[in-house]
C-alpha cells in the first residue's frame, strides 16, 4: 500500500492584523494543505505558535523550518508534519509490535515509566508541542505514544531483548540491533582540497525509509541552528545527518550484534539531538553522548569540525567507548566494531567473517578510499553512496554487501540483523556536504536508491508472501533526483 502523499506546504504561516491574517487563510487552501478556516477554528489551531514556520516539497523531500522556543519548535513541527506523524505513527507501531509479540501498551509503559523521566525539560517541551500541534491537525495521539514513536530505534531493538533477558521471557522472539547505514568522513590528504567532505546513505527496512524523507532547519532559542535530514515526528535526526551552525558535521553507522541497555539512562533519542544542537567542538559532542548514556542505538559516530579541520569516530558502547581523531586521513562506517573490549565484550559480531555485509561493505570503503586519496569531493561523494561493487563476488552487483544495499535482491539476506532472504530493506537514501556546505549550512540529498533505482512493493509482495505482513505500511520506494537543500531556504527555485 503506498504511503499518503502530503500536501505541499509552500507558504510562511504570517500572524499578525485580521486583514493579514484573513489573507493568510485565503491563501492557504492553495498552499499548505490545512483543512479549511472553520474546520482549523474548531480544532483551536494556534497560529501565533506557527508564526514563521513552513513547509515545502523538493526533490521527493519535504523541507521543514522550525523556529523559536521548544514548546513552539514541537507545535510547528507536528502542525506542519501531521499527516506524516499519523502515517508513520501507524508504521512504526505494527513493526514494533509485530517483531517483539509485545502489545502497543508495552510501548507506552516503556515511554512513560522508563523514557519520560529521563528526558531533558527542553526536549519534553518540544515533545509536548510536537502533540499538540498533530492534534491540532487532528491526529489522535499523545505524548506517550509520541515517545515511544521518538524510540524506534532503541526500544524494540535494545530495551525489549534486554528485558527478555532479564526477565528470562520464554519462547521470546529473537531480536538483535540493527545495521543500519555506509558512511565516511575524510579530511587533509584525502580530500580535494584538504578539507572535510562527510557523507552518508541510511540503511533501513524499505517501509521506514520510504517516510525518512524530512530536512529539518531548525531555529532554537537556544543552542544552534541545525540542518538535519529526519524522521516525522521525532526530534532527532535518528540515522544522524547534519550540520550545525558552529561547523560541527555529524553522522554515523551503527554496531551490529550490540547488545546492552541501561534503563536508568537518558534516551539516545535525546543525547544525539542534544549534540547536535550544543556542540561546538569534538570534545563537547563527546562529552553530551556520554552523559546518561543508556546504550541505546549504539553508533559509531563521524564526527568532523570543520573550525579545526580535524575529524573523528566515537565509538560508543555502553561500557566501553572509544574515539579516534585525525586532521590528515578518514573514518568509514558500515555497522562493524573497531575496538576490540567492545567487539568481545557487548557484541556477538564476528569481524573475521568476510562475507557479512558489514564486513565485506568496510572492505569496499578501504578500497575505494585508497584509490580516491586526494580526490575525494563531494561529486565522488555521491558516486560513492551509490557503488554497487560487491567485494567477495569481485563485481557489479548490487546486494547486502554493496555500499548502496538492496538486501531484497538478495537471497542470502543479512543473518546477523535477521533479515531473512530478499528482505526489503537496503539503502533507502543519501547525504552529501563538503567545508563549503557545511560553511553554508548546505546539504545534498537522494531520497530513495542512492543509485537511482525503485523499490515497487506490489510485485515484491506476490514474488515474497513472506513479508505479507508488512503490506499495510510497504510502499513504493522511488528514487528522486540528487538535490540541494540550504538553512533558511524559502521556495524549491533553484537546482
Amino acid at each position: 500500500m503506498s504511503e499518503s502523499k502530503p500536501d505541499t506546504v509552500r507558504a510562511k504561516i504570517v500572524v499578525g492584523s485580521v486583514m493579514l491574517l484573513s489573507a493568510c487563510l485565503l491563501f492557504m487552501p492553495q498552499t499548505t494543505g490545512f483543512a479549511s478556516p472553520s474546520t482549523q477554528a474548531k480544532r483551536g489551531i494556534d497560529y501565533a505558535r506557527l508564526n514563521g514556520a513552513y513547509r515545502f516539497e523538493r526533490g521527493g523531500w519535504i523541507y521543514v523550518h522550525l523556529e523559536g522556543s521548544p514548546a513552539n519548535i514541537g507545535y510547528q513541527h507536528g502542525a506542519l508534519l501531521a499527516s506524516e506523524i499519523e502515517d508513520a505513527f501507524k508504521a512504526v507501531r505494527l513493526d514494533s509490535t509485530h517483531r517483539t509479540k509485545r502489545d502497543w501498551n508495552f510501548f507506552r509503559e516503556t515511554a512513560r515509566d522508563i523514557l519520560w523521566p529521563r528526558i531533558d525539560v527542553e526536549y519534553q517541551q518540544e515533545l509536548k508541542g510536537i502533540v499538540e500541534g498533530a492534534q491540532a491537525k487532528g491526529v489522535k495521539m499523545d505524548i506517550d505514544d509520541l515517545v515511544a514513536l521518538n524510540a524506534f530505534e532503541e526500544v524494540p531493538d535494545y530495551y525489549v531483548p534486554w528485558l527478555n533477558r532479564q526477565q528470562k521471557v520464554a519462547n521470546a522472539p529473537k531480536l538483535v540491533s540493527p545495521g543500519n547505514c555506509s558512511a565516511f568522513v575524510a579530511t587533509g590528504s584525502y580530500t580535494k582540497d584538504g578539507k572535510i567532505v562527510i557523507a552518508h546513505n541510511n540503511w533501513t527496512s524499505y517501509w521506514s525509509g520510504a517516510r525518512w524523507r524530512i530536512i529539518f532547519d531548525i531555529v532554537p532559542t537556544r543552542g544552534h541552528r541545525m540542518l538535519m535530514d529526519g524522521y516525522p515526528g521525532v526530534i532527532t535526526s535518528d540515522d544522524d545527518f547534519g550540520v550545525n551552525d558552529a561547523g560541527m558535521v555529524i553522522t554515523e553507522t551503527t554496531i551490529t550484534q550490540f547488545e546492552g541497555f541501561d534503563p536508568k539512562g537518558k534516551p539516545e533519542f535525546v543525547r544525539s539531538r542534544k549534540a547536535m544542537q550544543y556542540a561546538t567542538s569534538i570534545d563537547e559532542y563527546v562529552k553530551i553522548m556520554l552523559d546518561g548514556n543508556n546504550g541505546g542505538y549504539a553508533n559509531d559516530w563521524l564526527i568532523g569540525d570543520r573550525k579545526t579541520g580535524e575529524i573523528a569516530q566515537l565509538e560508543l558502547g555502553l561500557k566501553n567507548h572509544k574515539l579516534w581523531r585525525s586532521k590528515d586521513g578518514y573514518f568509514v562506517g558500515s555497522n562493524f566494531a573497531s575496538d576490540p573490549k567492545v567487539i568481545q565484550e557487548e557484541t556477538k559480531f564476528d569481524p573475521k567473517n568476510p562475507g557479512s555485509s558489514p564486513n565485506a561493505r568496510r572492505a569496499r570503503w578501504e578500497q575505494l578510499m585508497k584509490q580516491a586519496k586526494g580526490k575525494i569531493d563531494a561529486a565522488w561523494a555521491e558516486k560513492a553512496m551509490a557503488d554497487h561493487y560487491d567485494v567477495v563476488l569481485k563485481k557489479e552487483e548490487a546486494d547486502e554487501r554493496t555500499l548502496c544495499g538492496h538486501v531484497d535482491s538478495s537471497s542470502r539476506g543479512v543473518p546477523e540483523w535477521e533479515w531473512g532472504a530478499n528482505y526489503p530493506g537496503g539503502a533507502v537514501q543519501g547525504k552529501v556536504m563538503d567545508d563549503a556546505m557545511a560553511a553554508a549550512m548546505t546539504l545534498r540529498a537522494r531520497i530513495g536508491h542512492p543509485c537511482g533505482a525503485d523499490f515497487i512493493a506490489a510485485p515484491f509482495l506476490k514474488a515474497h508472501p513472506e513479508y505479507s505482513w508488512q503490506a499495510p505500511i510497504l510502499g513504493d520506494m522511488k528514487a528522486g533526483p540528487w538535490t540541494t537543500f540550504r538553512a533558511g531556504q524559502k521556495s524549491p527555485a533553484g537546482r
